[in-house]
C-alpha cells in the first residue's frame, strides 16, 4: 500500500495543484466597483434649491448626496497617520465602498487620533475648503468630523463618510436637520453600468418583479433580453427578438407573475411572449373599412402603448392611433373584451398616445391626442363615457401617465416639455407644473421611487444643449426639483425605472446611431442585479473552444466555389431566356434545344423522328390544296366510309366549280 501511495504522489506531482479546478477571479470587489464608479453623478439643480454636503463637498456645491461610501478608508488614514508629516493629512480621493457602520470602538479610536494630532490642528474642525486660499494647512481628502462628546450614550448608525460641520460651533439642531435631509435623499448614484447592443435609441424598458431579467426595446425593431443571473461582466443579452419587421418597439410590460410579457410595436397587433422569448400568440387586427370601432375585433392602426394588468394575469390594456383603448384576454387572441372610445369635442378619430392602470387595476387613464386626460373606473355596467375628463391638460401630445399607489396623485408628461402633478380629487387645476423639460420621444415616461417620496423623468437632447440627456428627480411632498443627474452628454433619456427590490435606477438613452440602458447603483445600498453580473468575470477560453475552420483547396469542383461570371455574360444569358426577358419565342432555325428541333420547321420531336424513319411522307408542301382534295372525290363517291353514308339520303348533290383556267379562257 505504501508503494502505491508513493507512486500516486509521484504521478500527482506532475500536475499543478489547480488542475481540474475552475479558476476564480482574484480581483477584489472594491476594485471592481471602483471601475464602475461615476465621475460626476449630478449636475446643478434648479435655482433656489439647496442640497446637503456629501463626500467632503461644501453644501454650496450643487450636487445631490448618494451616501454610497463608508468612512473605512478615511478611518484607516486617521488610525495610522504618517509619522513624518503630522501636519499633512492625506485622505483618499474617493472612499472605498463598504457597508460598515460606526460603532463605539471606532468613535474611541477617532477621538484618540484627534487627541494625538494636536500639533497639526487646534480647535474644532474647519469646513471643507472652498478656495485654494483657504488650504493653508495642506489638508487633502474629506475633512474630519467634529469630536463626539462622551456624554452621548446612544450612537446612531451612519452610512457613508461623515459630513463636515456647517459652522465652527455647530449646533445640535443643524446636525439633526442635515441628517434628516441626507437620509431623505439616499439615491443609488455612485456607480453605473451600461447594457449595450441596440443600434438606435432604446424606447421601451421592462424589469420583472424579482429583478432578475430586463427587457429593452428599440427603434431598431428589436427586443433584447438580459438576465442578471446568467450575465457576466461583458453585459451581453442572451436573446434578441424582432416582433414585427420594420416596426419600432414602443412598449414592454411584464405580467404580474413574470412568466409572460407584452410587446407593443408600431403595428396594429400586439404580441405575447413567454419568459424565454418564445411567441405565445398575437392579437387580431380589426377591419379598417368598418367605421364604428366598437364593431371591429382589434385595432386598425399602429399601437402607441400597452400595459399588463397589475393584479390579473389574463388582462392586458392597449392604446392605438385609431382612437381607441382596448382590454384583451390573453387566452383569446381573436377578439378583445372591451372597447373604450374617448370623449371628443368633435366627431372623428383622435389618437390615444398613452395609457396606464392604477395600482389596484380598478382605474384606467388615457392620454388623448387633443391634449386631454380621461379616466375610466372599472365597475359593473361601465362604458366609454369617462368618469374624469380634463380638457387641454397639455398643449401637445401626452407621452406618459403614472398613478401613485394611494390613488391620489397622477403624473403626466408631454411633448410640450412639461411635467404636471395632478390631484385626482380635484382635477380642475394641476398642483404643480415643471417646465423646461425637453421631450422629443413619444415614449418618455415618469416613475415613482419605491417609497414614492420622489419621482423621476428623463429629458431629450436639444441642438444647443450643453448638459446632454438628464434624469430629473423631484420631491413629491415639497414639489421641488431635487437634482438633475447627467446620464449621457450626447444622447436623450427616454425611459426610466426604479426597481424596489434591487434599489437600482434604470435609464434608457440613445440617438440615431446607438442605444443603451444605463443602470445606476450603489454597492452599499443596492442588492443583486448589477452587483451580481459586474463581479462575475467572463469565462476564460480553453483549448476546447478552438474550432479551426476547414479550408477547401478544390475551387472548381462545385458551382459554389466557382468565380461568378461577368455581368455581360449574365445579361446575355438572361436575354436568351424567354421567361426572364419576357420575349416571344423565336422560330427555331438551328438544330434546336429543350425538346424543340429547329430543322423540322417548328414540328415536334415525335414528328421529326417519324419523318426520319420514313413513316411520314410530306408531299402536301408541294401540291395544290384543291387538286389534293379532288383527287379523292371519285373514291368518296364510290366507297363512302365515315360521314357520307349517314347523310346520303338528305344531302344534296355536291357541285364543284371548274378550274380557274377554263373561266379565264371564256
Amino acid at each position: 500500500m505504501e508503494d502505491e501511495a508513493e507512486i500516486y504522489e509521484g504521478i500527482r506531482a506532475q500536475f499543478p495543484i489547480s488542475f481540474g479546478k475552475q479558476s476564480k477571479s482574484q480581483t477584489p470587489l472594491e476594485l471592481i466597483h471602483n471601475a464602475t464608479r461615476r465621475t460626476t453623478t449630478t449636475t446643478a439643480p434648479a435655482a433656489g434649491t439647496t442640497t446637503p454636503a456629501v463626500d467632503g463637498e461644501p453644501s454650496s456645491s450643487k450636487g445631490i448626496p448618494s451616501l454610497s461610501s463608508s468612512s473605512k478608508a478615511w478611518l484607516d488614514s486617521v488610525k495610522n497617520p504618517n509619522p513624518r508629516n503630522k501636519d499633512l493629512k492625506i485622505g483618499p480621493t474617493r472612499p472605498v465602498p463598504d457597508s460598515g457602520h460606526r460603532n463605539e470602538e471606532d468613535e474611541g479610536e477617532m477621538t484618540g487620533a484627534e487627541e494625538e494630532d494636536e500639533d497639526g490642528m487646534i480647535g474644532p474642525p474647519r469646513p471643507p475648503p472652498v478656495a485654494e486660499e483657504e488650504d493653508e494647512d495642506g489638508m487633502i481628502g474629506p475633512p474630519r468630523p467634529p469630536p463626539i462628546a462622551e456624554e452621548e450614550d446612544e450612537v446612531v448608525p451612519m452610512i457613508g463618510p461623515p459630513r463636515p460641520s456647517m459652522a465652527s460651533a455647530g449646533s445640535d439642531t443643524e446636525d439633526e436637520s442635515d441628517a434628516e435631509e441626507a437620509d431623505q435623499y439616499r439615491l443609488p448614484l455612485s456607480n453605473e453600468i451600461v447594457l449595450k447592443g441596440h443600434s438606435k435609441v432604446v424606447s421601451a424598458l421592462a424589469i420583472d418583479h424579482s429583478g432578475s431579467r430586463v427587457l429593452s426595446g428599440s427603434y431598431d425593431y428589436t427586443v433584447r433580453m438580459y438576465d442578471f443571473q446568467g450575465m457576466n461582466a461583458r453585459l451581453e443579452s442572451f436573446r434578441q427578438l424582432e416582433p414585427f419587421e420594420g416596426h419600432q418597439v414602443r412598449s414592454l410590460s411584464w405580467s404580474p407573475t413574470a412568466d409572460r410579457f407584452l410587446c407593443v410595436t408600431g403595428s396594429a397587433q400586439a404580441k405575447i411572449y413567454d419568459r424565454d422569448g418564445l411567441t405565445l400568440g398575437e392579437f387580431m387586427k380589426g377591419d379598417m373599412y368598418i367605421r364604428d370601432l366598437k364593431n371591429t375585433k382589434g385595432h386598425i392602426c399602429g399601437l402607441t402603448c400597452g400595459e399588463w394588468h397589475p393584479k390579473t394575469k389574463e388582462t392586458v390594456l392597449t392604446s392605438s392611433e385609431d382612437g381607441s383603448l382596448r382590454i384583451w384576454d390573453v387566452n383569446d387572441f381573436k377578439s378583445q373584451k372591451q372597447v373604450i372610445k374617448p370623449k371628443l369635442a368633435r366627431p372623428g378619430r383622435v389618437p390615444v398616445t398613452t395609457c396606464a392602470w392604477d395600482r389596484e387595476g380598478k382605474c384606467i387613464a388615457g392620454g388623448i391626442g387633443d391634449g386631454s386626460i380621461q379616466i375610466w373606473n372599472l365597475k359593473p355596467g361601465w362604458g366609454s363615457r369617462p368618469d374624469i375628463y380634463v380638457a387641454q391638460c397639455h398643449s401637445d401630445d401626452i407621452t406618459g401617465l403614472k398613478f401613485s399607489s394611494d390613488g391620489r396623485i397622477l403624473l403626466s408628461r408631454s411633448f410640450d416639455g412639461s411635467l404636471k402633478v395632478w390631484d385626482l380629487r380635484k382635477m380642475k387645476e394641476s398642483l404643480r407644473v415643471f417646465e423646461d423639460l425637453p421631450n422629443n420621444y413619444a415614449q418618455t415616461n415618469i416613475v415613482f421611487s419605491p417609497d414614492e417620496q420622489l419621482f423621476l423623468t428623463g429629458t431629450s437632447l436639444e441642438r444647443d444643449s450643453t448638459t446632454g440627456g438628464l434624469l430629473c428627480v423631484y420631491d413629491r411632498t415639497k414639489l421641488d426639483l431635487v437634482s438633475r443627474v447627467g446620464i449621457s452628454p450626447t444622447c436623450s433619456v427616454v425611459q426610466c425605472a426604479w426597481h424596489p427590490k434591487l434599489n437600482q435606477i434604470f435609464a434608457t438613452a440613445g440617438d440615431k446611431k446607438q442605444g443603451g440602458t444605463h443602470i445606476l447603483y450603489d454597492p452599499s445600498l443596492s442588492e443583486r442585479g448589477a452587483l451580481v453580473c459586474v463581479a462575475r468575470a467572463p469565462r476564460k477560453k480553453s483549448i476546447d473552444d478552438f474550432q479551426p475552420q476547414p479550408v477547401v483547396h478544390n475551387p472548381h469542383a462545385l458551382p459554389l466555389f466557382r468565380d461568378q461570371p461577368s455581368r455581360k455574360r449574365q445579361r446575355e444569358k438572361v436575354l436568351k431566356d424567354p421567361l426572364k426577358s419576357h420575349k416571344p419565342e423565336i422560330p427555331m432555325t438551328g438544330p434546336g434545344h429543350g425538346g424543340r428541333v429547329g430543322t423540322t420547321k417548328g414540328s415536334l420531336l415525335t414528328q421529326y423522328l417519324l419523318k426520319q424513319g420514313g413513316m411520314i411522307k410530306e408531299t402536301w408542301m408541294d401540291e395544290d390544296p384543291r387538286e389534293a382534295i379532288l383527287k379523292y372525290a371519285d373514291v368518296a363517291a364510290k366507297d363512302p366510309k365515315f360521314i357520307a353514308p349517314a347523310y346520303s339520303q338528305t344531302q344534296p348533290e355536291p357541285l364543284f366549280a371548274k378550274s380557274d383556267s377554263e373561266d379565264d379562257e371564256k
